[in-house]
């Protein structure tokens, strides 16, 4: 038996001691607020409804001691986490140890030995990377898809839940998201196409598409409204239709192949010109020119959701509530405001004393100035900027206003480092707890720890900075 048929007969036996909960019982229901935690949350709520569950739920920045203290005092039984708890087993053990906890995570688990009534359900127990293989989300689809046909035909919600983790790249998703992917085409929800890999495609107006664009970076035009606009003129591509501003899915084959063209010959100068052409993901029943039809632009909303701390319309929107598509939609005007003030913030300190510049890194402190929701997404706009050399660091940390900072790790270019490691050794030697993916990591830790913790990151992020340029 391989490693993916031992996962999915291990999830079998763990979904056999869930069905042995009592009915009477109120489940505790504690989820992570990013996309991916919203998509994970979602399809449980669909399973507990499905089989007639009482539950209390909440979604949390951070599973931290002090949170799991708070929920330890709670008159619960029976707790569920989900998108999250892998990382703070100890954590879990220390208050939660004598309550029944169910654990569906994908991130990289402590190696503890757990009391037996928990149940612990992660791909990285079976040599599965959850970073690459599986989100949060695909984890609670497979342990609750037996449970009622309803819940198989959310499998476009748990691959929303993967690409909001990053997990396709336009190339396709890997062993556990493709079988997922498999079931969702298979029922009609998902269908997959060859487009331009290029956000916004089914929202934005197209030049406006194109002027932020930066995955992939188009010279002369990204960056630039008027540049934009030239660049449709030369190709042939009216940027309008009498008064109303086109969109990328309003063109036909032969406007498709001319803006590929002119993208492509943009980027001769550029490493992999070609590389505009990837796997597109349409949810089958969402409204056309919707966010809710394009899975990457569908992520990013249920992460404005989250940011915003209205996970409820997150939850409502992927559990198909028209009311609470609406004002999710109307959230995202909200999260691109924060964006540009989090970005305006970065570029009037970006030469001050809040931000600190070092050879390959970058370390952003921004105390209460921008909300702490917002710098992982801060640094991941950053991490994607053409003005920083590729391999460069960039950590960003604000203030919770509850005592902790939260710490965000990305980097410019995927180099294959996993900063998970990186953040996990500077957090070891300052104090704080530490966690996410290869590709981004995260950590929390004491206010008075701040400036141990940014003088440890600096001698960490230069000497990996270092022995990346020998390699």
């Amino acid at each position: 038996m391989d490693n993916y048929s031992q996962f999915k007969e291990y999830m079998a036996v763990c979904l056999e001691k869930f069905k042995e909960i009592d009915r009477k019982e109120t489940i505790r229901l504690v989820s992570h607020l990013d996309a991916d935690g919203i998509c994970a949350c979602s399809i449980m709520v669909k399973a507990l409804n499905t089989d007639n569950r009482k539950y209390s739920l909440s979604i949390v920045q951070q599973l931290t001691d002090d949170v799991i203290l708070g929920l330890s005092k709670e008159p619960y039984e029976h707790f569920i986490f989900t998108d999250l708890g892998s990382g703070q087993l100890s954590f879990l053990k220390k208050h939660l140890f004598d309550r029944q906890v169910i654990v569906l995570d994908h991130h990289e688990p402590e190696k503890i030995k757990l009391p037996s009534s928990f149940v612990h359900v992660n791909p990285h127990l079976f040599g599965i990377d959850g970073g690459k293989e599986i989100s949060g989300a695909g984890v609670v689809y497979l342990f609750v898809k037996g449970l009622n046909k309803a819940v198989e035909d959310l499998a476009g919600i748990a691959l929303v839940g993967a690409t909001g983790d990053v997990q396709e790249d336009g190339k396709g998703f890997l062993t556990l998201n493709k079988e997922i992917l498999d079931i969702a085409v298979r029922n009609g929800k998902v269908k997959v196409i060859t487009g331009l890999r290029i956000f916004g495609a089914q929202t934005r107006p197209l030049h406006k598409v194109l002027e932020y664009c930066t995955d992939p970076f188009i010279p002369g035009v990204s960056g630039s409204e008027s540049g934009a606009i030239q660049f449709l003129h030369e190709t042939g591509i009216q940027a309008k239709n009498g008064n109303e501003w086109r969109k990328i899915v309003h063109l036909d084959q032969e406007e498709i192949k001319k803006l590929v063209s002119g993208i492509i010959i943009r980027r001769l100068g550029e490493e992999k010109p070609e590389d505009v052409l990837g796997n597109v993901y349409i949810l089958n029943e969402e409204e056309k020119e919707s966010p809710f039809r394009d899975m990457k632009e569908f992520s990013t909303l249920l992460n404005a959701c989250g940011r915003l701390d209205k996970a409820s319309l997150g939850i409502g929107a992927c559990l198909g509530d028209k009311k609470a598509k609406e004002r999710a939609m109307a959230s995202l005007v909200g999260y691109k405001k924060m964006i540009i003030n989090a970005m305006r913030w970065f570029d009037e300190n970006k030469d001050g004393g809040k931000v600190m510049k070092g050879d390959g890194y970058l370390i952003i402190n921004a105390g209460s100035d921008i909300k702490a929701s917002m710098i992982g997404t801060m640094a991941s706009i950053l991490s994607k900027s053409t003005k920083l050399r590729k391999g460069t660091f960039i950590m960003s940390m604000a203030d919770l206003l509850d005592g902790n900072y939260k710490v965000s790790l990305r980097m410019t270019g995927r180099n294959g480092i996993d900063l998970r490691d990186v953040i996990k050794r500077i957090a070891e030697k300052a104090g704080g707890e530490a966690g996410g993916h290869m590709y981004a990591a995260g950590a929390m830790i004491k206010g008075e720890k701040v400036e141990d913790f940014m003088k440890e990151a600096q001698m960490v992020l230069e000497s990996r900075a270092r022995e990346e340029v020998v390699n």
